[in-house]
Order: C-alpha cells, then sequence, then structure tokens
C-alpha cells in the first residue's frame, strides 16, 4: 500500500470537493431531462462494469491485420503429389 502525505490526503479531499462542486453546477445549469439521461447512461456503464482483457501478446504489439497483399501464406497440402521426372 502507497502511503501518502498529510498534504497530498488533504489534496485529494480538496480535489474531489471540487469536482463535486463543479458537477453540482453543471447540473443546476443544464435542462433537468439532459441530466437524467446522462445519470442513466453513467449508471448502466458503472454496471456494466470494466471491458475484458485484451488477447495475451507481446508486450508492445498492437493487434493490426497484414497489410493487402502482404498475407500470410496457406500451408503447403501433403497430400498434393510433388511434380518429378
Amino acid at each position: 500500500m502507497t502511503k501518502r502525505s498529510k498534504h497530498e490526503r488533504a489534496q485529494r479531499v480538496a480535489e474531489t470537493e471540487r469536482v463535486r462542486q463543479i458537477e453540482a453546477s453543471w447540473s443546476a445549469s443544464t435542462p433537468s431531462a439532459v441530466v437524467r439521461e446522462f445519470e442513466t447512461a453513467v449508471r448502466a456503464a458503472r454496471e456494466r462494469g470494466p471491458l475484458p482483457p485484451h488477447p495475451d501478446m507481446a508486450p508492445g504489439t498492437l493487434p493490426r491485420p497484414p497489410r493487402p497483399g502482404h498475407e500470410p501464406k496457406p500451408p503447403k497440402d501433403a497430400a498434393r503429389p510433388r511434380r518429378g521426372r
């Protein structure tokens, strides 16, 4: 667990309070229908939870498809006879 100084904890409490003030002033200046719609969207997103983790890949690689014309070759068929003399 990370230890926080009294100053850092006080800053976090002040930031949280400031965010609550900003949200309250926003909801007061916005039509109530818009505020209710926003709150239902937020509630639905919180109920949905976090996204599932991405598949395991090497660090730093992005899941990009190959460029057109650079697709990997299909595997060779073993049943196909070799042409020879």
